[in-house]
């Protein structure tokens, strides 16, 4: 099952992706996909919804971030091999454990804009975790159970913020715009095997990241067990799970250090298998 919300940012209205692909409105079943309806139980209400029955949304409306009111938005930093490499920095013995800012999380296919000054704003694509139900100190065995579904992020990142700023990752990746979620929620069922996925991201329609979330150093069942040992995850919120190589940080020519930044009219494509695209246009500051 595929949950969205669509509609202008503020005023998004709670759907769903039939199997033809269309955009059903569930209004009148639940008022939000927010954090009280992400349970097993409401979940399996849904899946037994004849979606015939729903209203068909005309036109293309905006996609937002396919779950309201995100508690928390916690990430994972170098769970690639290969990503720690090209970053030049040691695989990790334990999940390294950053927060990125709600105030980030945008729709999947809103415009990036580069901080004020920013000088090394990056991309990276991630599979997401979305908690479904209360999960403190939990096993890795019964992890998943935890899991109301998965989705697409893009970790969008500045990079001297990040490293050069005096410490801790978060300053970097909290920016405005830098937490593109979605276009939808896909629910656990359909994704029986999240250690399986395909993933990409193209640069001005030039690929540059190319990956598969079977490489991760630590697994989505490592990744919630292990963060509930720290903080008590509550529905509704999000885990973003690091990236596979291909960042603009890490690229080289002839042997060399050569990194590519996003600059203003950039466009960013991304995907994951079964969990749809995103796509973005990079713009300059401006002020709220």
């Amino acid at each position: 099952m595929k949950l969205v919300r669509y509609g202008k940012p503020g005023k998004e209205k709670p759907g769903l992706i039939d199997a033809d692909g269309k955009l059903r409105d569930l209004s009148s079943v639940i008022p939000d996909v927010s954090p009280q309806y992400l349970g097993d139980a409401m979940l399996a209400k849904l899946r037994k919804i004849k979606t015939a029955s729903l209203p068909l949304v005309k036109g293309k409306p905006r996609l937002g971030c396919p779950v309201a009111h995100v508690g928390k938005f916690i990430a994972i930093g170098l769970n690639y091999a290969d990503h720690a490499a090209e970053s030049g920095m040691p695989i990790p013995k334990e999940p390294i454990v950053f927060m990125k800012a709600t105030t980030c999380i945008q729709g999947p296919n809103d415009d990036v804009m580069l901080p004020k000054n920013s000088v090394k704003t990056d991309w990276e694509v991630e599979l997401g975790v979305v908690i479904g139900t209360t999960a403190r100190y939990v096993s890795q065995k019964d992890a998943l159970n935890h899991v109301a579904g998965y989705c697409l992020i893009n970790d969008v990142s500045e990079r001297e913020y990040q490293i050069e700023r005096g410490g801790t990752w978060d300053k970097g990746k909290g920016c405005d715009t830098f937490g593109p979620i979605g276009p939808w929620l896909v629910t656990r069922d359909d994704v029986p095997n999240p250690q399986k996925l395909d993933m990409w991201l193209d640069l001005n329609g030039e690929r540059m990241q190319t990956g598969n979330t079977k490489t991760m150093i630590f697994g989505v069942a490592k990744l919630v067990s292990y963060v509930s040992q720290f903080m008590t995850l509550m529905p509704g919120d999000v885990i973003t799970t690091g990236t596979p190589p291909g960042v603009g940080m890490g690229i080289k020519k002839n042997g060399k250090a050569a990194p590519v930044y996003l600059k203003r009219g950039d466009t960013i494509a991304l995907g994951i298998e079964g969990l749809g695209e995103q796509h973005q246009t990079v713009i300059a500051y401006k002020k709220a």
